[in-house]
């Protein structure tokens, strides 16, 4: 077991640099997600189903355990966004007793002008962000 080292200004400047950084990006991708007629957890449930690598999108459980989530929580989220038509639910062709989520049209649509917007305001913060976290790298200390 190592022994914890003792916090100065600068490691809690850090912290509080980090922090408020991740707040910012969180708060803009919030309002973001609102100002196209998503929740925040749908944009991730949405991100989570586009990433998955099988066509056939993923299970239930697999989007639970990306989204940290228990499996009933999963399926109230998905259930909310199956009725805002941005997820279908389907059987898994080979494992009738697995549901399997995919993006509809109207999904994939509003996820993918988000991710646009992201990945400008990213472009345009990240190195920002990037000096942020290279503070903590072990050359920093």
């Amino acid at each position: 077991m190592t022994t914890l080292e003792v916090v100065d200004a600068r490691g809690y400047a850090q912290l509080a640099s980090l922090r408020s950084g991740i707040r910012n990006y969180l708060a803009w991708a919030e309002q973001q997600a609102r100002e196209h007629d998503m929740t925040p957890a749908q944009v991730q449930l949405a991100l989570a189903i586009r990433a998955h690598g099988d066509p056939d999108g993923p299970t239930v459980g697999e989007l639970a355990d990306t989204l940290l989530l228990r499996h009933h929580s999963a399926v109230g989220l998905i259930d909310r966004a199956e009725h805002a038509g941005l997820v279908a639910r389907h059987r898994d062709p080979e494992h009738q007793s697995r549901v399997r989520v995919r993006l509809t049209t109207e999904g994939d649509d509003r996820l993918e002008r988000l991710s646009a917007l992201h990945l400008q305001w990213l472009a345009e913060h990240g190195a920002e962000m990037a000096d942020v976290w290279r503070a903590f790298g072990p050359e920093a200390r």
